[in-house]
């Protein structure tokens, strides 16, 4: 890091918890898109079309990737110093569309100025 990014930022981390924020950031990245897959695609594929294989296997993998995006951000919540805001905020981030990438952007942000 330079002396000038140094110097903004008041909190370091360890190797520890910036390897947690990265599997949360990928485990979002994957969630959402699997949600945005079965919203998008799947789902329409079923109503739209009566192909419902879309729905069973995008929908299976979205639901594991939701369960492991949760256990991942209760992980890093114990490992990170976030604020009281994310643990609620990851959780109701999950269930809308789009709704990991902005937590992944606002949590990153905060963490960046606190």
């Amino acid at each position: 890091m330079t002396q000038a990014s140094t110097a903004t930022t008041s909190v370091e981390l360890t190797d520890e918890q910036t390897s947690s924020l990265k599997t949360l950031t990928i485990m979002g990245y994957l969630e959402g898109t699997s949600f945005l897959l079965l919203l998008g695609i799947a789902m329409p594929l079923k109503y739209m079309m009566g192909i419902p294989e879309g729905v069973k296997y995008i929908g299976m993998a979205h639901g594991l990737l939701f369960i492991a995006y949760i256990v991942i951000l209760m992980g890093t919540a114990n490992k990170v110093k976030m604020p009281l805001w994310a643990m609620p905020s990851g959780v109701i981030a999950s269930i809308l569309p789009f709704g990991p990438f902005v937590f992944d952007a606002l949590l990153k942000k905060s963490l960046k100025n606190s």
